[in-house]
C-alpha cells in the first residue's frame, strides 16, 4: 500500500495550507468534474460502503436517512462475513431497508475490495475500515472523483497524514466533499459552546484539560483463538485495534475525539510541541498498543493543553473537557452532557443541555445537503491536523522525547506495510519502551 510523501516543512506552512483549504471552500466557484460533482436534486446519489463493521454499518444507515433520493448500491470489506452481516442488517432495517439496492455482484471482498467498489459506479463512498487503510482509500476515492464520508482518525503515521493532505488538496480542486467523522464538530450544543468560547465569553484560553477514561474497546484475542493456518495479516486485521499500524493506538483512535476538541478550542492552530507519558498495565498477548497515555501540549503564548487517555477495565470512567480562561471557565460533559461557561466564581454565564439532534446523523445531513447545493463541505485540513496531534502525542509517549510539530509532520516512520498481501509474513513490532524506542 504505497503512500506518497508530502514535505510540508514547517508548522507555519501547514497553517498556511490549512487556511488556504478552508478559504478556498468558501471562495471557489462550482466546478463540474464528473458525475459525482454534477449531482442535482433530481439525481439518485449512489453510495458505497467500504468497511462493514459496526461503525460502517451505522454510517451507512445515517447516509440513507440523510437524503430522500439516495441508495446503497455497493459494499466492501476484507472479510466476507462482515459484508454479509452488514448487508443483512441494513436490508432488514425498517427505516432504510428499501434503499438498500446492493446486487450480489457488488458485494466485494478482499484487500482490493475498496478499489472494486470505487470503480463500480458509486457517487459517494463511506470510509470506515481500520484507520491504517484510510490514506490509501481516500487517495483512490478522490482520484476517481467520489464524494467522501471519512471516519476518524485519517492515518496512523505521518506519511499517511501527508498523503491525506495531498488528497484533500486534490478534492478541493475537484469540488468533492470530504466530511470527517470527528462527530462533535456536528453537535449543535458544542458548536454554540465553541462559538461563545471563541467570542471571548471566558476571556483568553489559558489551559485545557481533556479526559478520556474508558474500558478496553476491542480486547486482543488470546493466541489460542488463532485458527491453524491463519496468516499474520488476517490475525492482525481481526484484532486490528491492538496494532499501531492499523489503529494508531487508543489515544489516536478513540482519545482523538478529545484531541480534536482541544484543537477546536485553539481555533485549529497546531501546538508547538508536546511531551507525554504512557505504557501498558494490562496483558495484551502479541498486540503493541499502550493502554494509557497522558500528553502535555504547548501552544503559543504559553498555553498548555493536557489530554489523558486510559482504556483499562474496572477504573474510574470519565469523558470531559475543562477549559480555563482568563475571565472564567468552560466545561463539557458530566451529567446530562452539560455544556457550560462560567465566570471565575462559578456562576453560570451560559449553559446548554444535550443537542436535540443526533450528531452522527447531522454529519450526513450536512454532507448530502452540501453536495446537492453544489457547495461541498471539505473537513480535510482540520481532520488531518487533529489526527497528527494524536500521533504526535503517541510519538512522545512511545519515545519519551519532546516532539515538535515540525518533527511530527516530517517523521519518516512508516507503520503501514506496503504491498499488503494475505500470505506475507508480518512480524509484530515490539511494545515501545520510552528512552529506548527511537523517534524516526
Amino acid at each position: 500500500m504505497k503512500q506518497e510523501n508530502l514535505s510540508l516543512g514547517s508548522r507555519r506552512e501547514f497553517i498556511r495550507a490549512s487556511t488556504a483549504v478552508t478559504a478556498g471552500l468558501v471562495a471557489a466557484p462550482f466546478v463540474l468534474t464528473g458525475r459525482s460533482a454534477e449531482l442535482s436534486p433530481g439525481d439518485t446519489i449512489k453510495v458505497g460502503l467500504i468497511g462493514c463493521g459496526g461503525r460502517g454499518t451505522g454510517a451507512a444507515k445515517q447516509a440513507l436517512n440523510a437524503d430522500s433520493n439516495v441508495q446503497l448500491v455497493a459494499m466492501a470489506d476484507a472479510f466476507e462475513s462482515q459484508v454479509k452481516n452488514a448487508h443483512g442488517t441494513l436490508k432488514n432495517d425498517r427505516e432504510v431497508g428499501e434503499k438498500v439496492k446492493v446486487e450480489n455482484a457488488k458485494l466485494f471482498v478482499g484487500l482490493d475490495a475498496y478499489q472494486k467498489l470505487i470503480d463500480s459506479g458509486v457517487d459517494l463512498v463511506i470510509l470506515a475500515t481500520p484507520p491504517g487503510f484510510r490514506p490509501e482509500h481516500l487517495k483512490a476515492a478522490v482520484a476517481s472523483g467520489k464524494h467522501i464520508f471519512c471516519e476518524k482518525p485519517v492515518a496512523t503515521d505521518a506519511p499517511g497524514v501527508r498523503s491525506v493532505l495531498e488528497s484533500v488538496a486534490e478534492a478541493k480542486k475537484k469540488n468533492l466533499a470530504i466530511v470527517a467523522g470527528f462527530c462533535w464538530r456536528y453537535d449543535f450544543a458544542r458548536r454554540e459552546f465553541f462559538k461563545r468560547l471563541h467570542d471571548g465569553m471566558v476571556g483568553d484560553v489559558r489551559a485545557l484539560y481533556h479526559t478520556y477514561y474508558a474500558g478496553p474497546v476491542k480486547p486482543m484475542q488470546p493466541a489460542s483463538a488463532r485458527k491453524p493456518g491463519m496468516t499474520d495479516v488476517e490475525w492482525q486485521l481481526r484484532n486490528w485495534y491492538n496494532f499501531t499500524w492499523l489503529s494508531a493506538d487508543g489515544l489516536t483512535e478513540q482519545g482523538v475525539h478529545s484531541v480534536d476538541k482541544m484543537a477546536w478550542a485553539m481555533k485549529d492552530v497546531p501546538p508547538l510541541k508536546c511531551t507525554a507519558v504512557g505504557g501498558r498495565q494490562t496483558p495484551n498477548h502479541d498486540g503493541n498498543i499502550y493502554d494509557h497515555i497522558e500528553v502535555n501540549y504547548e501552544f503559543v503564548n504559553g498555553v498548555r493543553g493536557f489530554v489523558v487517555h486510559r482504556q483499562i477495565p474496572n477504573c474510574h470512567g470519565e469523558t470531559r473537557d475543562y477549559i480555563i480562561g482568563s475571565k472564567g471557565n468552560a466545561n463539557i460533559g458530566g451529567r446530562r452532557s452539560v455544556v457550560e461557561l462560567t465566570d471565575m466564581d462559578g456562576a453560570i454565564k451560559w449553559r446548554s443541555g444535550a443537542a436535540d439532534r443526533d450528531m452522527y446523523q447531522v454529519e450526513h445531513d450536512e454532507l448530502f445537503a452540501s453536495i446537492r447545493d453544489g457547495k461541498p463541505i471539505n473537513d480535510g485540513a482540520r481532520m488531518a491536523h487533529s489526527t497528527l496531534m494524536g500521533i504526535m502525542g503517541r510519538m512522545a509517549a512511545y519515545t519519551g522525547q519532546e516532539i515538535s510539530w515540525e518533527q511530527a509532520m516530517n517523521s519518516q516512520e512508516r507503520l503501514v506495510p506496503e504491498n499488503l498481501t494475505w500470505d506475507m509474513p508480518l512480524p509484530v513490532a515490539p511494545m515501545a519502551i520510552p528512552g529506548k524506542t527511537r523517534f524516526i
